[in-house]
């Protein structure tokens, strides 16, 4: 199956004239052509029924998403020395790098999970790690953050590698584009929604975005089956990856069907978390995925040893997140949905440090 692929370009002429008020929409259906509330009917439709949606958006080339990997990989392949002096365990590992070996992923700690994963049919489970997963990610913060708030570990100053004098532009210039097309998928899919167009992005203001790529080491661990993300969904709100020089990313539909991604040239995949989960009563539910080596993964290398490529796994990855102090609660006609009541109020930041916890990125694991 292939994910479809949303064109962003036309939505993004017209996004700055539509109005806020759902009320008003009929109306600029009528002066932009039905085209519109088609295509914001498909997003949402889309992401209710996959999880994940392949966006195409003139404001994020090929060329940008190369110079992003590009430097990630000079990084990762420095010593380990070096890329331990950018850690910080005492922050929960939200800015900086967080070594192999640290995160563990949730389908290791989660009972329920693990049951869920039993009685799937065999060709959709996915494959069972055998401890925390072996992938390098940095950290690196999106936008402002808010000079008052409950959860400051969660809205920490950034950390810059020495010699890397271009680290700061060139992180901030993919992380921004990345955001940019984030905001005009959850735009789409609010009003698609039947919400206003700005239900969710108000909410995102000042969030805690985070451009995480992963680094892995192909070298060390190119061996078919090895697992660099065990089965885990994301606890933000929306995520979005740039393409990856290596295949290796699987996601499970809603339907429990899970996809090898083939990211098209010049596309940017999505995914939903947990925390549009909340805001729609699950009406929306939080995608899963696992990062593994594949047959396609040792083609690729293959052809990155005769051309003398790194052979560092970089994920061009960016969390999306709704503000730390913001309630999550279901929105508007959400709240009449039967399983409202799973969704209780509670602080987004407060939502992620327990999700942190349970995969070892918060001190001891707990309950989440």
């Amino acid at each position: 199956m292939n994910i479809p692929v949303i064109d962003l370009t036309r939505y993004l002429e017209i996004a700055d004239k539509l109005s806020s008020e759902p009320t008003k929409f009929s109306d600029q259906i009528k002066e932009f052509g039905p085209w519109l509330g088609e295509l914001c009917q498909s997003v949402s439709r889309i992401l209710s029924e996959t999880g994940a949606l392949v966006v195409k958006d003139p404001r994020c080339t090929a060329q940008d998403n190369d110079r992003f990997i590009d430097m990630m990989e000079q990084y990762f392949e420095k010593p380990l020395h070096f890329k331990k002096q950018q850690e910080r365990p005492h922050l929960h590992y939200q800015v900086g790098v967080t070594p192999e070996g640290v995160e563990v992923p949730r389908s290791l700690v989660d009972e329920e999970m693990q049951e869920k994963l039993k009685a799937m049919p065999k060709e959709h489970q996915p494959l069972t790690p055998s401890g925390p997963d072996r992938k390098w990610r940095y950290m690196w913060r999106i936008g402002p953050r808010p000079s008052n708030t409950r959860f400051k570990e969660l809205n920490a100053e950034p950390v810059v590698p020495e010699g890397f004098a271009e680290w700061k532009d060139t992180m901030d210039s993919w992380g921004y584009k990345m955001i940019s097309a984030i905001e005009a998928v959850a735009e789409m899919a609010a009003i698609g929604f039947g919400l206003s167009k700005d239900a969710f992005t108000s909410l995102m203001k000042q969030g805690p975005h985070l451009l995480a790529p992963t680094g892995s080491d192909l070298r060390l661990y190119g061996q078919e089956g090895t697992v660099f993300a065990g089965y885990h969904y994301d606890l933000n709100f929306l995520t979005i990856h740039g393409r990856s020089r290596f295949p290796g990313l699987n996601i499970w539909l809603r339907n429990g069907q899970k996809v090898e991604v083939k990211v098209p040239h010049g596309c940017l995949l999505i995914q939903t978390g947990k925390q549009i989960e909340w805001l729609t009563a699950g009406d929306c539910i939080a995608g899963m995925h696992e990062v593994v080596v594949t047959k396609r993964t040792i083609d690729a290398m293959r052809v990155a040893s005769e051309q003398n490529h790194s052979l560092w796994r970089v994920s061009s990855t960016l969390f999306a997140h709704i503000a730390s102090d913001v309630v999550l609660n279901p929105l508007c006609h959400f709240t009449e949905s039967p399983l409202a009541s799973k969704y209780p109020p509670i602080a987004a930041g407060e939502f992620v440090e327990q999700e942190l916890a349970v995969i070892n990125l918060k001190g001891d694991k707990g309950e989440a």
